[in-house]
């Protein structure tokens, strides 16, 4: 398999990705008939210089993790996932490592939450997806790259975040992402990234360390979050987390009471939160 060969075939599923389908505005002479170079940039996260080169051949050894994000932004099957990764070079992930893959069903699941904030992450809580109603209320998480993505690292390193929690809130939570990560880690013990990050937090975080050695156990679960929003103001929302039988994918949902002041925001941000944040 050749560079070109891996040129070709982004330039080929590109072509076919509509940008409405993937939550990007159609206004505007269009030249690409489906996603422009910078626009698959800005869903697989990486830059729209990498993309060009990539499809012109003049880069050859994309990482996994770029080429799992391109496969995730060209909404490819199972099949053209595994030709991606052979394109690339690369062994597509095996039944050892965390699922990174977002299954067409859930892709569709996504495709009619369009006004609900909805985030998808792996078994490990490393951010796959977020829709632009989940980057208005959270944030843009598209500039993240690495363990800036994954959910354990980031509130263990004390990372900005809009959410809210009482001290209580805030030791039960710590509590379920260190059991949620160890629940993770005996299905796969085999996957490298995962333990990397597992040795790294123990080194970086002391209260990650007391966790994880005290041996906690359990799951995180749905809840309700308070989120402070600079242009809407203060929700308080249910979060329900839907797990993905046989992906193992996490689906983190946003929902608020009809008729509520919360559901009022959650409105308004669906106007002007996405123009505002992103864009």
């Amino acid at each position: 398999m050749t560079a070109t060969e891996l040129g070709r075939a982004l330039r080929r599923w590109r072509d076919r990705v509509a940008p409405e389908t993937a939550g990007l505005p159609t206004g505007g002479h269009r030249r690409a008939a489906g996603l422009r170079r910078e626009e698959l940039a800005l869903l697989a996260g990486i830059s729209a210089d990498y993309v060009t080169r990539l499809e012109q051949g003049r880069a050859t050894n994309p990482s996994g993790q770029v080429v799992e994000a391109l496969g995730r932004a060209l909404r490819l099957s199972g099949d053209e996932r595994v030709h991606l990764f052979r394109l690339a070079g690369l062994v597509p992930p095996g039944p050892e490592t965390v699922p990174g893959y977002i299954t067409p069903s859930v892709q569709r699941l996504l495709d009619r939450l369009v006004d609900t904030p909805v985030g998808v992450t792996d078994a490990a809580t490393t951010l796959l997806l977020a829709n632009p109603m989940y980057a208005a209320l959270m944030g843009d998480p598209s500039g993240r790259r690495g363990f800036e993505r994954n959910g354990v690292w980031r509130n263990f390193h004390g990372a900005p975040t809009r959410v809210r929690h009482t001290p209580e809130e805030q030791r039960a939570f710590e509590v379920g992402m260190v059991a949620e990560l160890r629940a993770t880690a005996a299905r796969y013990p085999a996957d490298k990234e995962l333990r990397r990050l597992i040795a790294e937090l123990r080194t970086t975080s002391e209260r990650f360390a007391e966790l994880w050695d005290a041996g906690v156990v359990g799951r995180l679960e749905s809840s309700r979050k308070t989120i402070e929003h600079p242009h809407v103001g203060t929700l308080t929302l249910d979060c329900d987390l839907l797990r993905v039988a046989g992906s193992d994918l996490h689906v983190l949902v946003y929902t608020a009471e009809p008729g509520t002041e919360d559901a009022e925001r959650l409105e308004l941000l669906a106007v002007l939160g996405t123009q505002t944040l992103v864009g």
